[in-house]
Formats: structure tokens, C-alpha cells, sequence
């Protein structure tokens, strides 16, 4: 028997959970996701970093390895580079169906990169995107997610600046994927990251939750909910410019609660700093119509995702202006206070119940609606 002492400094290669393949749950934002890229990317890449041969161009990055650590729970990496802090940030979209109510995969890959952007405070400039076409596609169903990409990305005022196609056969690739990455310029002054929510901020959320994926859901699987619902897929950089207009230094952590909803944020917050998360139910802002579709799925609608949404963690002597300048803009015109940071229960989200108790709040284990981004 190996003596414990023996086993200081060992490293789990690959995910806590009893999987020896990918499941789906790891595509879901929730515990799944976390456990593989804490276990697996994040220790393959960091020995494979340790003995690369460095790139001449990397003495421009002036602090190129304290963003790698602050990136792995960022929506962005932030890197200095001449003077200059860039954020950088890519992601990719599977969504079935590639059209919804509201959108499709294209305003969808626009926004969500924005989004990403947006939330590390800097402003968006350009973005690439990669397609993965399936042997079969029909032009117009191209053209259409082209078109639309187009146009998410002039109205967001940010250019499609480079690209790349590839095509693979039919039957692998349910159509067609997108990824996309972004950069952005991060204004002198701000400093916007989950580590920096600190107690006695207050929580603010920008809109009603869970729109998205419900409507996803419900053009997919053929289901009414006694109402309409349309994905809420939108550009939020300028939401978050005005925010930082109100106060710079009292916006300290946003996240968008795509993947895993509002509980995964919340949750990822809470860790990384350090510090505990209070909110009360009622104040979360749930359409009648997503209450309605998760009662009759079971469903938690805290782990419903949203594509237009932010949640806020700001200085309490700033919340005023913060939730002023949030309402006065057309993305932010429902926002609210749900709740606030404590120094209890570090690291523990808490939601206060209508009946007047707690439950603790935890990130989805895996993929409650798997393939709405």
C-alpha cells in the first residue's frame, strides 16, 4: 500500500466524476464542466506552458502569466501588452435548432463573444469566425446565419475581421458550428473580475432570466407554455460602458449567466472570491412563461440560460448610480437588486425562500437543456 505521505504533489489528470468519456453534462456550465477543466485543460496546459520554447513576441505581454490564472475564471483574459490591456476571449456554438425564436446561432455567436468582452469591462473591436459546415448544408441556411452574423456585429458596432471554413462530412456536424473569438480594449482604470466581489456588495441583475433557453427549448421539442417566449440574445457592452459612466471603481465583478443560468454565476463568483452570496427568490425577475415551462419540466429556472442578460456585484455606496444608469439604458431598463455579499459562508450561494428559510444554491451538476448555445 502506497504510504499518504508519498503522495504529496500528485495531480488527477482527468475529471473527479466517474466518466471515462465525454458526456454531455460536460458541455452543461455546471460541476462537470468545472471538475474538466480543473483537472484535465488546466494541468495539461499549464506543464505544456512550463517547457514550451517562448516566442519572441511574448516579451511584449507584460504580465502574460498572472492573466493566464486570472482568465481560467473570467469570461475573458485580460493581457498588457505595450502599454495597452486587450481582453481576449473565444467561444463556440452548437445550438439545435440554428433557428429560434428571437435569433438564431448567428446573432447568437456575435453576442455571446461581445458579451464575454463586455464583462472583463473592456470595449469590443473585432472578432474572427470559424464555420465547421456539414457535407449537405443548403446555401440558404448558410447565407441566412451569415447574414445575420452581419448584422448582430454592425449593430454592436464591432468588425468581423478574419475567418476560416472547413467542411466535414454528412452527418457529422448537425449542419454547422461557429466559433468565435474576440478582442477588446480594457479602459484605463477598470478593473472588472470575479475575485474582486467583496462583502457588502449588492447584486444586481439586469432582466428577467431564463428566456433563452426555454425558448430554445420550445421550438425544438414542439411545446407551448401559455405564452410567447423569445431568446433574449442581445449586445450588452453598451449596458456595462454606461455602468462604468456611473462609477468605475464601485463596478467590481459582471458575469452573462449563459450556460448553468444565474446559479452557475452566482456560484462562480462566490469562489473565486472567497466570499459568500445572499439573494432572495422573489427578487429574481422569472417571466410567468419560463415559471410556467419549469414547473411543468421540473426545472429549475436558476439554471435556465440566458444570452442578454448580466449580473452585477457593485459597491454598496454605488448601487444607486450603478441600477440608475442600468435603467436608463434599453438592456438594463428591468434591472434589480437581488441580494447582497457577505463575509458568512464563504464561497456558499444562499437564496431565502418565500416561506421564510434558506436552501444553499449550487451549480448544475451537468446539462439540463443540452445545445442552446
Amino acid at each position: 500500500m502506497t504510504d499518504l505521505a508519498d503522495m504529496t504533489g500528485w495531480a488527477c489528470p482527468t475529471p473527479l466524476r466517474d466518466h471515462q468519456r465525454i458526456v454531455l453534462g460536460h458541455g452543461g456550465g455546471g460541476v462537470l464542466t468545472s471538475e474538466l477543466i480543473e483537472h484535465l485543460f488546466l494541468p495539461a496546459f499549464a506543464a505544456g506552458g512550463s517547457t514550451a520554447r517562448r516566442d519572441p513576441a511574448a516579451a511584449l505581454l507584460d504580465a502574460a502569466s498572472a492573466a493566464s490564472a486570472d482568465a481560467a475564471l473570467a469570461d475573458a483574459a485580460v493581457l498588457a501588452v505595450g502599454g495597452i490591456r486587450l481582453a481576449f476571449t473565444t467561444d463556440s456554438y452548437v445550438v439545435r435548432p440554428l433557428f429560434f425564436p428571437g435569433g438564431s446561432i448567428g446573432e447568437l455567436a456575435v453576442h455571446g463573444t461581445v458579451n464575454d468582452l463586455a464583462c472583463r469591462g473592456a470595449v469590443p473591436l473585432a472578432l474572427s469566425a470559424g464555420f465547421i459546415l456539414e457535407e449537405g448544408l443548403e446555401l440558404a441556411v448558410l447565407g441566412r446565419v451569415a447574414q445575420a452574423m452581419g448584422h448582430a456585429a454592425a449593430a454592436a458596432g464591432v468588425r468581423l475581421a478574419t475567418g476560416d471554413t472547413k467542411v466535414v462530412e454528412r452527418g457529422l456536424a448537425d449542419g454547422l458550428y461557429v466559433n468565435t473569438s474576440g478582442v477588446g480594449l480594457v479602459p484605463p482604470g477598470v478593473d472588472v473580475r470575479p475575485d474582486r466581489a467583496a462583502p457588502g456588495d449588492r447584486i444586481i441583475v439586469s432582466g428577467p432570466i431564463g428566456e433563452h433557453g426555454i425558448a430554445v427549448l420550445s421550438v425544438r421539442e414542439g411545446l407551448e407554455f401559455g405564452g410567447d417566449v423569445r431568446s433574449d440574445t442581445a449586445a450588452l457592452h453598451g449596458l456595462v460602458a454606461a455602468m462604468l459612466a456611473a462609477t468605475i471603481p464601485g463596478v467590481h465583478a459582471l458575469r452573462d449567466p449563459t450556460r448553468g443560468g444565474l446559479a452557475t454565476a452566482l456560484c462562480e463568483i462566490a469562489a473565486a472570491a472567497g466570499a459568500g452570496v445572499e439573494f432572495t427568490e422573489s427578487a429574481v425577475p422569472v417571466p410567468p412563461v419560463v415559471e410556467a415551462a419549469c414547473g411543468f419540466l421540473g426545472l429549475d429556472p436558476l439554471h435556465v440560460a440566458c444570452e442578454g442578460r448580466l449580473v452585477a456585484f457593485v459597491a454598496e455606496a454605488d448601487t444607486d448610480a450603478v441600477l440608475a444608469a442600468m435603467r436608463a439604458h434599453p438592456a438594463g431598463r428591468d434591472a434589480v437588486v437581488i441580494g447582497s455579499v457577505t463575509a458568512e459562508h464563504p464561497g456558499v450561494v444562499v437564496a431565502r425562500t418565500a416561506f421564510g428559510g434558506t436552501r444553499i444554491v449550487d451549480r448544475p451538476l451537468g446539462e439540463q437543456l443540452p445545445r442552446i448555445c
